[in-house]
């Protein structure tokens, strides 16, 4: 298969570049009227005569001169601009008899020395750069008929979007897509981009957005998030739109989405629902972020919080769809925002409900390699999860007057999840004699709800740059669970005879909460007109409680004997106090930061059965330092250096006892101390607008000194009992590298990009209290190769081959080194009467290691074929088929340390469908039509 796809590939890249090149061109040179110097780097653009639409574009060289090849025949426009100079636009005609249109020498002539009575036509201009923002004008680049923002930023320079709807902006990744300045349900950027119209746009902005807090004071942090905003035309801020879809398919798959929009100048209302089990997970569904489930993690702000990263025997599902199973969806939302009283005012809202329920099978091979022989285990799990969820958040910001600004969020969820699962699994020594088996079932309701209100408040004061901020936060979290655990677990001897059972038939209740309240002050004091200094001072106290109880089932039937061995109830009081300074020098091109903050944490956790206390107290440091000189706004270098201490959770110091897999136990270590890590990070970042090339390199290295690690040690019954210690003598420690290179091929409508991905980290574990050191490597490259033509075809492939080595120093003639190739492939055609072919795919190959005996290899392939009608193409059949080869079995495997996994699991698979998609807009009147030279 792999010979027959590369050929495959092959031929779809001859193809590309087999499309003609046409022998139509323009060139001339461009000159100061008076002085007839040349003006380097004038911006040339050629536009359709039509519709004003950008067809090709470039810069003058060094003398002026420029050269525009590989244009179609007929009527277009040609566009000279430069910076204080009026611009030039003629008409002019390629055909068989005129192939080349010379325009010779054209004469620009400054704004200032321009008559009254000359009259330059203006037309559409392609691109503006303001500041640190490039704007498009959304006018210059033709779309199809009822196309969304997504097809839209397809062709503008710069810009791509994969398949899942990520964005990348002059070759970085955007992690942030506004409407008019403001978020769109929160900040899903695929609500945006594949739900708004694209002939509703008027200008799309990229910029690299600064920190709320920069923004304010003015003083540079450094923190930069890739940000695109979409600027609506202003006959587009009043009406409706939206878009209604419907599918089903053979095996009972199905999938429906529907949204509706409605805009009325400032005020923005939206409501969408989804219904699918295709694997669509509805609309920004996954919002995990702030909220907390049971287990205790110690923050940067220096505080222990309450979190869902399964410190609980009875974990909740919190909605996450990662490929296993079947999954069954539904959600919905509104949204609502609008301004007020001059723009002083403005609030955000949005709703959302929904569930998800997945079920399914997962079959785990695990070998473990010790010191002393190997144990193969294998596990079947049997799981069926369900999870129904509301969420409210609110977000009001009152600009009280031209020195202070208060902005509001609230956000409060409930969810409710019922999980089940059973376990059947055994494990044999490395001769074949069987050494335990176990059957376990687990079941669990509950009922969490969370409520998490901040408040910023930030004054400018009389002094320029002077500026004092407040942010207050209060955090609560509870959690009501109950379920039962049941379970069988035999132990063999040496010889394979039985020699012990423990069963356990229980009731577990788990009832938790907690709660936070948080503020901290900040204060900005320009030292000088280059030099500046944030001191701040946090607070915060934080309460927690935890009460599992284990009951065991009475002679009556009942679950009412308490079991006091797996029963408890803590209490967790904790103070945290903040201090720290960072100073800021700015001069010209150069950014300089560098400071501390220390953080001073006292906790108390009483354990209300027994009446025992513990006590600590930590002192955090978190010194920081960076270095950036932007050449440009396009153009930027930076070196930065973060530390931190980590303090050891409270799982790692006073763990709870459970009793839910009787093979694996986790103890506590109230010895521990903080380990601290140290980052190093340089990265560089160029982007040349008109040429479209993105050049960007990034290199880190970071080490762990006193790194909290795991002691796992496995007896000769197979239990493995698992503790944290500090590490003495060693440091674990990696490096990391990317870099790209991306441009778009001078004449021709393809683009490409080439990129190196390496990896290398050495990191130590205990194994039966002996050292182990993992040596672990990746070096990858990836080539990208892309085209898109508006109503005729588009294709994007990747590439991306990469070597593997994993190594244990325990088990060195266990290896994991080898390849594997990843390739991703799309490509979209259209054809006459409205019709649109798609194809997708991946291709994955594994090579066979000494961990793995066996290559594995995957093709997937997904078709549509979408017929539209009536003029505007706003009603299409659609017809679909995912994993047409059959080829998506569930399958992952990996090699860490001592130990080897193989899961297989269950999955979506290979099926058909067939949808209506129809789009409804009534607008606050006509397209304005682009104004013509």
């Amino acid at each position: 298969m792999r010979t027959s796809f590369l050929a495959a590939i092959l031929v779809c890249l001859s193809t590309a570049f087999s499309y003609g090149q046409n022998p139509f061109s323009v060139k001339g040179s461009v000159r100061d009227t008076i002085s007839n110097v040349s003006l380097v780097n004038s911006t040339i653009v050629v536009l359709n005569s039509k519709d004003s639409t950008l067809v090709k574009y470039t810069r003058a060289d060094g003398d002026g001169n420029f050269s525009l090849n590989n244009l179609k025949e007929g009527n277009f426009i040609l566009m000279v601009s430069y910076p204080d100079y009026a611009d030039y636009t003629e008409r002019f005609s390629l055909n068989a008899a005129k192939p080349t249109a010379n325009f010779g020498r054209i004469r620009m002539m400054l704004t200032a020395r321009l008559l009254q009575e000359v009259i330059v036509k203006g037309t559409v201009a392609e691109m503006v750069i303001k500041g640190d923002t490039t704007e498009f004008n959304a006018a210059a680049f033709k779309t199809e008929a009822n196309a969304k923002v997504e097809d839209l930023l397809k062709q503008i320079p710069g810009m791509s979007i994969d398949k899942d709807g990520k964005i990348t902006a002059q070759g970085q990744t955007v992690n942030k897509v506004l409407v008019d300045g403001e978020e769109f349900f929160g900040d899903d950027p695929t609500l945006v981009t594949k739900n708004i119209r694209a002939d509703m746009v008027d200008k799309v902005q990229v910029y690299d957005k600064k920190s709320d807090q920069a923004t304010f004071t003015g003083i540079d942090d450094g923190e930069r998030t890739k940000t695109v905003n979409i600027k609506l035309k202003e006959n587009s801020k009043s009406g409706y739109f939206g878009k209604v879809e419907a599918g089903g398919g053979n095996d009972e798959f199905y999938d429906g989405q529907a949204m509706f929009n409605v805009f009325k100048g400032k005020k923005k209302f939206s409501a969408y629902g989804t219904i699918a089990n295709t694997a669509k997970t509805g609309l920004a569904w996954n919002d995990n972020s702030k909220y907390g489930g049971q287990n205790l993690t110690y923050s940067d702000e220096g505080y222990f919080y309450i979190s869902s990263s399964g410190d609980s025997e009875l974990d909740s599902y919190d909605g996450r769809y990662n490929g296993e199973g079947i999954p069954e969806t539904r959600s919905g939302g509104v949204h609502y925002d609008t301004k007020w009283a001059t723009d002083k005012h403005s609030i955000n809202l949005n709703y959302k409900i929904g569930s998800i329920n997945v079920g399914g099978i997962n079959n785990s091979l695990n070998q473990n390699n010790l010191p002393t022989g190997i144990i193969n285990s294998n596990s079947n799990r049997n799981f069926d999860n369900y999870m129904f969820r509301h969420k409210l958040d609110a977000t009001y910001l009152v600009k009280v007057d031209s020195t202070s600004e208060l902005k509001i969020s609230v956000d409060g969820t409930l969810k409710q999840s019922n999980t089940e699962t059973n376990f059947l699994s055994n494990s044999a020594r490395g001769n074949g004699i069987a050494l335990n088996s176990s059957t376990r079932s687990l079941t669990n309701e509950s009922d969490q709800s969370a409520f998490n209100a901040t408040a910023l408040w930030n004054k400018k004061l009389k002094k320029k740059g002077r500026s004092l901020s407040l942010n207050l936060v209060q955090r609560i979290n509870k959690d009501d669970a109950n379920g039962f655990l049941n379970s069988k677990n035999s132990f063999f001897n040496s010889t394979g005879t039985l020699d012990s059972i423990q069963n356990i038939n229980q009731l577990k209740t788990d009832i938790s909460t907690s709660s936070l309240s948080n503020a901290n002050l900040a204060y900005t004091e320009p030292l000088s007109k280059t030099f500046s200094v944030v001191v701040n001072y946090g607070l915060g106290l934080t309460k927690n409680n935890s009460d599992r109880k284990s009951f065991n089932q009475s002679a009556s039937g009942e679950y009412n004997i308490l079991d006091n061995q797996f029963s408890n109830n803590f209490d967790l009081e904790q103070i945290n106090s903040q201090v720290g300074a960072i100073f800021n020098y700015r001069k010209g091109k150069t950014v300089i930061n560098f400071g501390n903050r220390t953080n001073f944490v006292d906790f108390n956790q009483t354990d209300l059965d027994r009446q025992v206390k513990y006590e600590r107290s930590f002192t955090n440091w978190q010194p920081q330092a960076s270095y950036s000189y932007n050449f440009s706004t396009q153009k930027t270098f930076s070196v930065r250096y973060n530390g931190n201490s980590t303090q050891p959770t409270l799982n790692q110091i006073q763990p709870v006892r459970v009793n839910t897999d009787p093979l694996n136990i986790t103890l506590g270590n109230t010895n521990l101390d903080p380990s601290f890590r140290s980052s190093v990070s340089a990265n560089y970042y160029s982007y040349k607008v008109i040429a479209d090339r993105a050049i960007q390199g990034y290199l880190s290295y970071s080490f762990t000194s006193n790194a909290i690690v795991n002691n796992t040690v496995t007896d000769a019954a197979g239990k493995s009992t698992y503790q944290s210690i500090n590490l003495s003598g060693k440091t674990p420690q990696s490096v990391y590298f990317y870099g790209s290179y991306g441009l778009k091929i001078p004449t021709t409508e393809y683009r490409i990009s080439l990129g190196t991905d390496l990896n290398s980290s050495t990191y130590y574990n205990m194994i039966n209290n002996e050292l182990n050191k993992t040596a672990s490597n990746n070096y990858g490259v990836s080539i990208n190769f892309s085209k898109y033509v508006v109503k005729k075809h588009s294709f994007n492939l990747t590439f991306n081959p990469a070597y593997n080595t994993n190594q244990a120093s325990l088990q060195k003639q266990m290896n994991n080194n080898g390849w594997i190739y990843n390739v991703r492939f799309n490509a979209n055609v259209t054809l006459p009467h409205k019709i649109v072919i798609g194809v997708n795919g991946t291709y994955l190959y594994q090579q066979k290691t000494q961990s793995f005996a066996e290559d594995f290899d995957r093709l997937l392939v997904s078709t549509t074929l979408t017929k539209s009608f009536f003029k505007a193409e706003n009603l299409k059949f659609q017809l679909s088929g995912n994993d047409l080869f059959n080829q998506n079995v569930g399958f992952t495997r990996r090699a860490t340390n001592n130990m080897i996994v193989q899961n297989s699991y269950t999955t979506i698979k290979r099926y058909g469908m067939f949808s209506v998609i129809y789009d409804l807009s009534k607008m606050g009147g006509p397209t304005a039509a682009a104004p013509k030279p």
